[in-house]
């Protein structure tokens, strides 16, 4: 088997200091295994089949993508179409046209789903009629388990008592607010629309009902965040009473407004890696100190209230059925990213043909993929997770990580350490690498 253990791609380098310095940067926001691209020709009849046939029971989500932004954040990709109401209103019936449509499908009714994403975009964009319309449909239409988690992701700009109050009674019962942080100067440089002090006393508001979890996104890295910033953001978390929080890292993508700003001289350089990787530490050790309860190597939780269902599934192991322009799924084995561009999504849901832009065949070992996903969200793997064999195949590899500070291997779990865990995604991804790049081991370990 080839374990590439003289590639440091691969291992990571050997430190005194693996927080920092084990990998030179994170690759991305995600790992990810291999697919084959099906063509335009194709896509129809892949995703028919897959939707004709009910499949496994297993874990099902349903993720929803209100496209529009009043301001595009200077360190976003995911940013579509200004926010528009004739355009929204436009958008808002050919989503609903599709969920209607997709709902009745021999795939959607076959099992429940666990939960449901709003995403966007700001979908608290939408009309406080829209948010209870699409809360109701969802529920009217779909199969849902009883304990069914359904977000609304947003802003605190413009979502006012009445847009919350909407959404509780469409019967979305959890809220996820991109804060990203508190602090004005750092909001305004990456384009967030309020000051911080007036986020936190919404926060709070909303936290007052007591009728839903209030959960929010906290990003470091960004410009002037400095570690004293950064720990005030972390503060002003358990001040604002949220029932959870996602500590994100900044990732810097090419071709995106900060990246341009930063070269013009309008902002300074975000953090580096290894500023990142001490704001990382401070964050976890500031959760440990003030009792926070894990979910994930990213997600804390004050209490049992919060409970990150799609988090914990659409970004590892959970099929997934989007809805809405920009949306991403998977189904049966097929993945498929829906059409960026309003009319292209228009023009397809109004033909009654699925608004594909892309579409994929899943790799065989996708099942082991998203098994590794999983486990390094978490922060541990256990061998009855993996093929019989396999762990111990692999057990060159995890020394080497285990000599370089990144993992802990004991009775059969690989753990992470503070280091792996900073690194999680390119330790997952450099496994599944080396899995994809081994077919034949695979097959003798299963």
């Amino acid at each position: 088997m080839n374990l590439e253990l003289n590639n440091t791609d691969i291992t990571g380098k050997h430190t005194p200091d693996p927080l920092r310095f084990a990998f030179d940067k994170k690759k991305g926001p995600h790992a990810g295994g291999m697919s084959k691209p099906v063509s335009a020709a194709e896509a129809q009849l892949k995703l028919q089949q897959a939707l004709a046939n009910g499949g496994e029971k297993g874990a099902r989500c349903l993720y929803i993508h209100i496209p529009f932004c009043r301001v595009r954040c200077t360190y976003c990709n995911f940013f579509q179409y200004a926010s528009s109401q004739k355009l929204i209103d436009q958008y808002f019936e050919a989503l609903k046209q599709e969920l209607r449509w997709k709902a009745e499908m021999t795939w959607t009714q076959a099992f429940p789903f666990q939960a449901v994403y709003i995403g966007g975009g700001t979908p608290t964009d939408l009309s406080a009629a829209q948010i209870k319309e699409l809360g109701q449909l969802i529920r009217r239409h779909f199969p849902l388990t009883p304990d069914c988690e359904i977000t609304l992701e947003g802003r605190i700009n413009r979502f006012d008592d009445q847009k919350f109050e909407s959404a509780l009674e469409g019967g979305i019962n959890r809220f996820s607010f991109g804060v990203q942080s508190f602090d004005s100067k750092v909001r305004r440089s990456a384009k967030r629309l309020n000051d911080g002090d007036e986020v936190l006393s919404r926060l709070q508001h909303f936290v007052s009902y007591d009728s839903a979890p209030i959960v929010i996104d906290l990003l470091y890295g960004l410009p002037y965040q400095t570690l004293d910033i950064w720990q005030k953001d972390l503060a002003l978390y358990l001040e604002s009473g949220a029932h959870g929080v996602d500590l994100y890292q900044l990732i810097e993508m090419q071709n995106l407004p900060m990246g341009r700003l930063v070269e013009q001289g309008k902002l300074p350089q975000p953090a580096n890696t290894q500023t990142k990787a001490s704001m990382y530490q401070m964050g976890v050790e500031f959760m440990a100190k003030h009792h926070q309860r894990r979910l994930s190597v990213n997600h804390w939780s004050c209490d049992n209230r919060e409970r990150s269902i799609y988090n914990s599934l659409a970004k590892t192991s959970a099929q997934v059925m989007p809805l809405g322009a920009g949306a991403g799924g998977n189904i049966n084995g097929v993945s498929s990213m829906q059409y960026r561009d309003m009319d292209q999504y228009i023009e397809a849901v109004n033909s009654k043909q699925f608004a594909a832009g892309m579409a994929f065949i899943s790799a065989e070992n996708a099942g082991l993929t998203n098994t590794i996903k999983a486990a390094f969200d978490r922060g541990v793997l256990s061998d009855r997770v993996l093929p019989n064999g396999l762990f111990n195949a692999l057990m060159p590899l995890f020394e080497i990580w285990q000599r370089h500070g990144l993992v802990d291997v004991n009775h059969g779990y690989l753990s992470l350490t503070l280091a792996g865990q900073f690194w999680s995604v390119t330790l997952a991804q450099n496994l599944i690498q080396v899995i994809s790049n081994n077919p034949n081991t695979i097959i003798k370990a299963a």
